[in-house]
């Protein structure tokens, strides 16, 4: 058959009620860890360590932001899989190659919508994971150490959860993952499909176990138990506490 006879396959178009959605749920995961969590976090901790604390989530979101650009979401959702682990970290190095159309979920009636938003949803919750870790060590840790901590925390530890989960890796229903493995797959998908619920694998059971692991490491507060520590602004928590839910 000549190329002539084929017929033209029509331009792939965005779906605009999908991709405001999406900028929606962005905004609003976002919304939760500046200033949700911040304010949460903040008021919960004494008033000497109000700053630092609420600085935490704000400098989570700088730090995991400017890396997630670089090479965090290639290593999480990159298409050249290493081991089920991670996705090559070059290939879409700087966000190369994303200004195209994708439609990443696969529901029936969600069309596709521009990769960089799904780049930016994706981000929101890189974000909201480092910072939950901050809550675990309120009054212990400087500022620079928790930058240092979270730019090697979410790429040791996110990135390869990410792909492990989302990005088709071997906690995926991808046919290479681990359930496929044991329970067989049909047509390259899993035939007993791992379910992450609202993000509990990736988001928080990592950020969950991480925070435990790092109070253990760091240890009590200096003067734990001699006097009493109380909350510096519980009104602040309420707010925070509303943002979240919301």
């Amino acid at each position: 058959m000549s190329i002539a006879t084929l017929p033209m396959a029509e331009a792939p178009t965005i779906d605009y009620a999908a991709t405001a959605f999406l900028i929606v749920c962005a905004s609003l995961v976002l919304f939760m860890t500046v200033p949700g969590l911040a304010l949460f976090y903040g008021g919960m901790s004494r008033a000497k360590s109000v700053l630092n604390m609420m600085m935490m989530s704000f400098g989570a979101f700088g730090v995991v932001g400017l890396i997630y650009v670089i090479y965090g979401y290639s290593m999480a959702f990159g298409s050249e899989d290493i081991g089920g682990i991670i996705a090559n970290p070059f290939e879409k190095l700087g966000l190369a190659g994303t200004d195209g159309l994708v439609n990443p979920f696969g529901y029936e009636g969600y069309g596709n919508i521009p990769e960089l938003i799904f780049v930016g949803f994706q981000l929101t919750f890189a974000v909201i994971t480092v910072a939950l870790i901050s809550g675990a060590i309120a009054d212990r840790v400087k500022f620079s150490t928790w930058m240092v901590f979270a730019g090697l925390w979410v790429t040791l530890a996110y990135f390869p959860m990410a792909h492990m989960v989302w990005g088709g890796g071997l906690l995926s229903a991808a046919d290479g993952g681990l359930s496929a493995a044991i329970f067989g797959s049909t047509d390259g998908k899993a035939d007993v499909v791992p379910i992450d619920f609202a993000g509990g694998t990736v988001v928080h059971i990592n950020a969950g176990m991480a925070g435990l692991g790092l109070a253990l490491l760091v240890g009590l507060r200096l003067g734990f138990g001699k006097g009493a520590m109380r909350p510096h602004n519980v009104p602040l928590t309420m707010i925070g506490a509303g943002l979240l839910g919301v």
